[in-house]
């Protein structure tokens, strides 16, 4: 990790909720941005934001999340997600989240990310499928 991550940098990413993005077990006159894809923008919003923070051969993984889904979005609406970094403890890093669309506030809440060496986490996956087959 580089010197410049450091609590205070704050990444905001603007999308439009598509269809891919919406719920629809409720039918089409009840899609509404699903929280697992507000969720995943949140988590892509704050990876994104810190890669030109990290070292060659480092990215990060969400640890945890924390979010209130606070109203509905519907499809076409844009958002606007707001990250705040606001610790880094080691190589765990958490944001502070606000989303809102143009007339709400759609979301808030925390999450937490661990950097990692890319090489190592590879090798302990491999050796992790290893052991799921049977094989160590």
């Amino acid at each position: 990790m580089k010197a410049s991550l450091v609590p205070g940098l704050t990444f905001t990413r603007r999308l439009t909720v598509d269809t891919a993005r919406t719920i629809g077990f409720m039918g089409e006159q009840g899609r509404v941005y699903a929280t697992p894809a507000l969720i995943s923008d949140i988590e892509y919003t704050c990876r994104d934001g810190i890669l030109d923070h990290l070292d060659p051969g480092e990215d990060s993984v969400g640890t945890r999340v924390e979010l209130d889904h606070l109203a509905a979005t519907l499809p076409g609406m844009a958002v606007q997600i707001v990250v705040t970094l606001a610790e880094v403890k080691g190589r765990q890093v958490t944001f502070d989240v606000v989303a809102r669309d143009p007339l709400d506030e759609i979301g808030r809440g925390r999450h937490v990310r661990f950097v990692v060496d890319i090489q190592k986490t590879q090798d302990r996956l491999r050796a992790k499928a290893a052991r799921a087959q049977g094989g160590a």
